[in-house]
């Protein structure tokens, strides 16, 4: 069991940061055979919505968070929800 540090925790981090939230969570199904999605798209306000990944062999629970943003729709006066990966929680299980 290779338990990440402090330093390759960030470091996963700033990796995770730089890509769409479908690519970060495949990315993270990828890296540990045994990871178990904690909760999905949880709402924790009404802009922005959690999903975490716990990663035992790694010893890291990873949060990703998602902001919304409204985008016009074709219609006058309708707007569609957007959402974008905005920041990256990883910390070390207890």
């Amino acid at each position: 069991m290779a338990v990440l540090n402090a330093q390759e925790r960030a470091q996963l981090a700033q990796e995770l940061a730089n890509v769409s939230f479908n690519r970060a969570s495949g990315k993270l199904r990828r890296l540990d055979p045994q990871n178990r999605l904690a909760f999905f798209r949880n709402s924790q306000s009404p802009t922005t919505l959690h999903t975490c990944y716990e990663l035992p062999s790694k010893g890291v629970r990873v949060t990703l968070i998602e902001e919304m943003t409204e985008k016009a729709d074709k219609q006058p006066g309708r707007f569609k929800p957007e959402f974008k990966l905005t920041q990256v929680a990883v910390e070390a299980l207890a």
